[in-house]
């Protein structure tokens, strides 16, 4: 049974790239609560996609874990295309895949650049040209997960800021297009999102993060996945072309 706390979305089938684990695994199981059958798609960590996949079923959902190298043009396509056939439909794009290496701005090698909005950019729009074919003739939702980057820029992220400043207009430029066919694009920005050894790794700019932010805490990868799961519900069917900030409120903070 869905989850009575979230949107129903029973009888739908969701794609989300990058759920093999963290915040793409997080919305893959929210979907799962809301009763959407998911397909799982991951690049090389097929164990931890099984995985994923298992805790959708135990909470009596479907899934499915699909493979794919998403700077691979023909390989997006047959993504898409294999969720379609899996679960007779598609519903739902959630365009999570991506890198996020750091870099110094001076020492970004074309490669690096490359690679960035190949992995995180090029994937996302690919991945959306495939699911608006599919979705044409009964519409759908399609979210790409952008972040707070896309405006605020870190040191070290110049190429991750860039693809994620890409996904924002994308998101819209995207909705413009496709709304005639009754497809909704949007983008959720998160802001820093906790994860296991994340306060060890980085204390320092986990404490500045919880000083900055009105709301005192990091996000978890459920509060992204619901911002994801309301886009593609019914409560926001007028809803296309939006940039979804999940930041607890840090862009509030003054910058001075």
């Amino acid at each position: 049974m869905p989850d009575p706390a979230l949107p129903d979305l029973t009888g739908t089938a969701t794609l989300v790239t990058g759920a093999s684990g963290g915040i793409g695994a997080g919305i893959a199981l929210r979907f799962a609560q809301a009763g959407s059958a998911v397909a799982v798609h991951y690049h090389r960590d097929r164990d931890r996609a099984q995985s994923v996949v298992r805790r959708i079923e135990d909470l009596g959902a479907t899934a499915t874990a699909l493979t794919a190298d998403l700077t691979d043009e023909h390989a997006c396509a047959d993504l898409v295309r294999a969720a379609a056939d899996w679960a007779g439909r598609l519903d739902t794009l959630v365009n999570c895949a991506g890198i996020q290496p750091v870099r110094p701005l001076p020492e970004l090698s074309a490669a690096d650049w490359r690679a960035m909005l190949d992995t995180t950019l090029t994937s996302a729009h690919l991945c959306t040209q495939a699911a608006a074919r599919i979705m044409t003739g009964h519409g759908g939702s399609i979210v790409h997960i952008a972040s707070i980057e896309a405006l605020q820029p870190a040191p070290g992220h110049a190429h991750y800021s860039s693809a994620k400043a890409g996904l924002v207009m994308h998101a819209r430029a995207a909705a413009l297009e496709y709304g005639r066919h009754g497809i909704r694009v949007n983008a959720v920005s998160p802001g820093l999102i906790d994860r296991p050894g994340l306060e060890t790794d980085w204390p320092a700019g986990v404490d500045r993060w919880r000083t900055a932010a009105p709301l005192t805490r990091l996000g978890t990868p459920a509060d992204v996945a619901n911002a994801c799961v309301f886009l593609a519900s019914p409560l926001a069917t007028w809803i296309t072309g939006h940039n979804l900030v999940v930041d607890g409120g840090v862009s509030a903070h003054p910058t001075w």
